[in-house]
């Protein structure tokens, strides 16, 4: 009887599940499942799920159970009706390439791919291309028929089904995703809605997950996520029309392919220095690159909010620069209203005499078309006038602000600058902008993107003061592991509202945030005022990177960054919490030999520094004192 019941529960279990296959990463700690499900035997075709596990010493955890798949066009429905027809054989995905800006020069691009293909009801093709890589699962759809005519993709049926009892960092979606990480349980909130990157950690085991996309064409809209039906099964949707954008999704011709779904998965180390978003975007496509310099820059707007206006005031931030030995000035909105002794032209010829390269603030002109200069990049014709008196004037990069979406022709605008400047020979800033999805390997002048909650926000509202420390401690878990972050840090003084941050966690900011153009924010006096040690470090500290490494950290309460640039190797930690904490530094990421360490932590205040001087090796151990919202840095040489 017993094996008649073993029979009877097989046959159950092949009418639910069919076309089970597995794929590996290549250190094999990471394993996704893919399956098709049916409802009957007489129904052919049914829902793809994919569920992806992690090697936990032993044993194979699931991180992220059965979680649906498919994608909809307008005229097809590529979902519940999907048959299997084949998949490919394993394939190595193995590339070397650098980076200009990011967390590491050399990166390697080392997974294992499968293409699943299958049709829909109507006979109609789709590819579902998975690559599975030691820190993570990347998977896309593609059409690969054509078309004579374009069609629309209007929504996908991908879900990420948490565990019920998964602790989670995510963002509610803003257009400018400018809003904190919030930490939650149970996936509550207003609109039930997310932006990326999406953090969240198993309850059971020590594994963590960064849900995100990359490789974004203009062929393509940004995603969302929304748990509005079910508080633990986050499906990903399309950027919501607007009045003079009325699709939703992407218009295209076929074939086409979609954004990369990227999961970073492991250890928070390993999440923290994962490189996946740019692995899996599409290579470098400028043909030169050595005008491409990242750089600290001075920047007015943060004191003065219309400082630009001011060419006594622009001259300040020029000179800033020339002292702080900063290669960059940026002179933000209001620059075309110039005034008080020169006007723009005179101000970048202020600059040269200076050595400092100025860089210029512009209008998007698709979203607040109050703040001037507004019209001249909506066209690549003004573009082209533009940059070319850019260049005139000895301008080297833009800022551009005020974007309105995450549409597709707004993915096509970032674009379009990008391809457009670096025919200039100009480096471009994102403001009010959509979050980094690999676009800095494929356009290398892209240098950083705003897309967070900065120190900007103490100009706006209250809010910042109290919540600095944990928002600082968890961006480096979250915002800025998918790219560069202008954060615009490290802040003494105080602008409209006040920070409550010591000076040591404002210092360590230089090196917990990555930014290919790190833009600090305050005024030359703060600067200038500073004790010997803490401007020195300002001075000289990289903003590109060879390496990086997470010594220790936990999101909202705590980081240890360590960043290596030749043979130099930076530390930044911050306390998140509003109590003493000692943060311990241990140097097993050390190589060989005695190392001089200079160590700048809190001093006996907030607004004071204490400064070390030791020797330290590989396997050391040292604990750093902090104050309540405090921090240090450290510079360490091989002695």
């Amino acid at each position: 009887m017993k094996y008649i019941c073993l029979i009877f529960c097989l046959f159950i279990s092949g009418l639910f599940s069919i076309n089970a296959q597995e794929i590996l990463s290549p250190n094999q700690k990471v394993k996704v499942i893919i399956t098709s499900k049916k409802e009957s035997d007489d129904k052919l075709s049914g829902q793809v799920y994919f569920k992806v596990l992690y090697k936990n010493k032993l044993e194979y955890i699931e991180v992220l159970p059965n979680s649906p798949m498919g994608i909809v066009r307008d005229d097809q429905q590529f979902t519940d009706n999907l048959k299997f027809v084949s998949v490919s054989p394993s394939k190595e995905v193995n590339q070397k390439y650098e980076m200009i800006t990011g967390k590491r020069k050399v990166c390697t691009n080392l997974g294992i791919e499968k293409v699943f293909k299958y049709l829909n009801s109507n006979s109609k093709p789709i590819n579902i291309v998975f690559r599975v890589y030691n820190d993570g699962v990347a998977f896309r759809y593609e059409f690969p028929d054509k078309s004579d005519s374009p069609v629309a993709i209007v929504d996908e049926a991908t879900t990420y089904v948490f565990a019920s009892a998964a602790k989670r960092w995510m963002q509610e979606y803003t257009e400018s995703y400018e809003d904190f990480f919030l930490f939650s349980e149970n996936g509550q909130a207003n609109k039930q809605e997310w932006g990326f990157p999406a953090l969240l950690k198993s309850n059971d085991y020590n594994v963590w997950m960064l849900i995100s996309e990359a490789g974004i064409s203009e062929n393509n809209c940004a995603a969302k996520l929304n748990n509005s039906k079910n508080s633990n099964e986050y499906k990903v949707t399309y950027a919501s029309p607007r009045d003079n954008f009325k699709q939703t999704g992407v218009k295209t011709m076929l074939p086409w392919n979609s954004q990369w779904h990227t999961l970073i998965i492991g250890q928070l180390s390993d999440i923290v220095e994962s490189t996946l978003i740019t692995d899996v975007s599409k290579p470098n496509e400028l043909k030169e690159t050595n005008w491409i310099k990242p750089g600290a820059v001075s920047w007015n707007y943060w004191a003065n909010n219309h400082g630009s206006k001011d060419y006594k005031k622009v001259a300040e931030y020029i000179d800033l620069a020339a002292e702080m030995k900063w290669p960059y000035t940026l002179i933000d909105w209001e620059w075309d209203a110039m005034s008080n002794g020169g006007n723009i032209a005179d101000a970048a010829n202020y600059a040269k005499s200076k050595g400092i390269k100025p860089l210029m603030w512009y209008n998007s002109g698709t979203s607040w078309l109050e703040p001037t200069p507004v019209d001249h990049m909506l066209t690549a014709e003004k573009r082209a006038e533009e940059f070319k008196w850019l260049n005139k004037i000895g301008v080297y990069g833009i800022k551009v602000d005020f974007f309105a979406g995450d549409q597709q022709d707004m993915m096509k605008y970032y674009i379009d600058i990008l391809k457009d400047a670096a025919k200039y020979h100009l480096m471009v800033n994102f403001h009010g902008a959509t979050v980094p999805r690999g676009w800095a390997r494929t356009y290398p002048n892209l240098m950083t993107t705003e897309a967070v909650y900065g120190a900007e926000w103490y100009n706006n509202k209250s809010t910042l003061t109290a919540k600095a420390a944990q928002h600082n401690s968890t961006l480096p878990f979250t915002r800025n592991v998918v790219g560069s972050m202008d954060y615009t840090p490290v802040t003494f003084s105080n602008t409209q509202h006040p920070h409550i941050t010591t000076y040591a966690h404002e210092l360590a900011l230089a090196v917990v945030f990555e930014s290919g153009f790190q833009h600090f924010a305050d005024t030359p006096e703060a600067y200038n005022s500073l004790p010997l040690e803490p401007k020195e470090f300002l001075k000289n500290v990289p903003v590109s990177w060879d390496d990086i490494k997470l010594v220790d950290g936990y999101p909202g309460e705590r980081i240890i960054t360590a960043r290596k640039k030749g043979n130099i190797w930076y530390l930044g930690g911050l306390n998140g919490k509003d109590e003493l904490q000692t943060l311990k530094i241990n140097f097993d990421f050390l190589g060989t030999g005695n190392f001089k360490l200079k160590l700048i932590k809190d001093g006996e205040n907030d607004k004071s520094f204490a400064v070390e001087t030791k020797t330290v090796k590989k396997g050391d151990v040292l604990n750093v004192e902090c104050l309540p919202r405090g921090g240090f840095t450290a510079v360490l040489e091989k002695k």
